[in-house]
This record gives C-alpha cells, structure tokens and sequence, in this order.
C-alpha cells in the first residue's frame, strides 16, 4: 500500500513537472516568435524609425546612406534591390490606393498628379512579386521623357486590363500590385525637399472594379 502511495505522489510530482517545463518551453516559443515576427516586419515593411508614408506612398528615409540603419541594411540586401543613396533619389512604393485599399488587376485605376521638376522620374507598375507584368504592349512604365503631361504640369497614368487612352499600363491578371515612383535629381533645392519628404505625390485613384 505504501509503495502504491508512493509510486502515485511520484506520478504526479513528475507530471508536474513536465507540465510546467512544457509550459515554460511554449512561452520561449513565443516570445522568439514574436521577436521573429517583429524583426521580420520591421525588414521587410519598415516602421516611423526608417519610413515615411505619404497617403499610399511609402519611402525608406535611409537608403544607400553610410550611417543606415540595420533594418534598412537588411530590407535592400534581402530584396536584391541595388538602392541609391536618398540625397540624390527617392523610391516610393504604393501597394494600397488613396483609400488604403490593397492595389489588384481587378480593379482599374488612375495616377494624378504633378511633380517636381526633375532629372528624370518614372513611375512603373510590378505583381506581388516585385516583377514586371508581361504584356504584348511591352509597356511597362512611364518617364518624365514619355508621359504625356498637361499644359499645367499635370499627367494621369491609367492602370487597367485593357488597352486605354493615354498614359496606361496593362495589368492583365496580375493579381496584387505595386507602383514604384522613382524621382532622381529634382532641379531646384526646393523641389528636392518637397520629393524627399513625400511632398506633391501623386494620388492613385480607383475608377471599377471587375
């Protein structure tokens, strides 16, 4: 009886311990998940310490600079992207509309704005893959030497399935996109400020949806 009772206070001291072994081994779980996950967001979608956003426009403050960032650092070298430095160049990357929709082939859209004269600029439009969407068009972007422009300044950049009039770029069945606008060299100190801090972006506009 006495090792019967011995044998079951020992049963239960050892599942005890098991239970709160696999208790603190899911906690470390989690936190090291957590720590991923967070070190994970911050390289791939940045946060205030390394972005700025402008409506849908989103911009590493950072890029091809000496004193980057780590998470900086880590973003470009992950994604393959040969960044130049931020004095000279701003990238901005849309993936949402103006009304913080996520950007689809299903749906039609326009890009309006005017922006700083500069050296040079283009806007182009990628999959979700950061990949150029092939179309028998070979269109694929739009540049400051191809954009037909207003009299003001101003230019629309339709993104659609079908063939539209003007500025458009094919989407086809892309799914998810992005739209890269790239500013290089604007001509005035003034005019690079105002594309440094994401001022005077274009706004990306829905117009249908399939």
């Amino acid at each position: 009886m006495m090792i019967a009772l011995t044998l079951q206070k020992l049963k239960r001291s050892v599942l005890t311990a098991s239970a709160r072994l696999i208790e603190a081994a899911l906690a470390v779980a989690a936190v090291l998940g957590l720590g991923l996950m967070s070190s994970w967001y911050m390289v791939e979608a940045g946060t205030r310490l390394t972005t700025e956003r402008v409506g849908p426009w989103v911009t590493w403050t950072s890029a091809a600079k000496p004193d980057a960032d780590p998470y900086t650092r880590a973003h470009f070298a992950g994604s393959g992207t040969l960044a130049v430095s931020t004095d000279v160049q701003r990238t901005f990357i849309a993936k949402t509309d103006s009304d913080g929709e996520r950007l689809t082939s299903s749906c039609e859209y326009q890009v309006s704005g005017k922006l700083p004269q500069a050296d040079w600029w283009s806007i182009v439009v990628f999959d979700a893959g950061g990949i150029l969407i092939s179309n028998p068009a070979g269109r694929h972007a739009f540049t400051s030497q191809t954009v037909a422009v207003a009299s003001n300044g101003a230019f629309t950049v339709t993104l659609a399935r079908e063939a539209r009039p003007g500025n458009w770029l094919p989407t086809r069945g892309a799914g998810r996109l992005s739209i890269v606008l790239t500013v290089i060299e604007p001509r005035s100190g003034d005019d690079f400020r105002r594309a440094s801090d994401g001022g005077d972006l274009p706004t990306i506009g829905k117009i249908r949806c399939r």
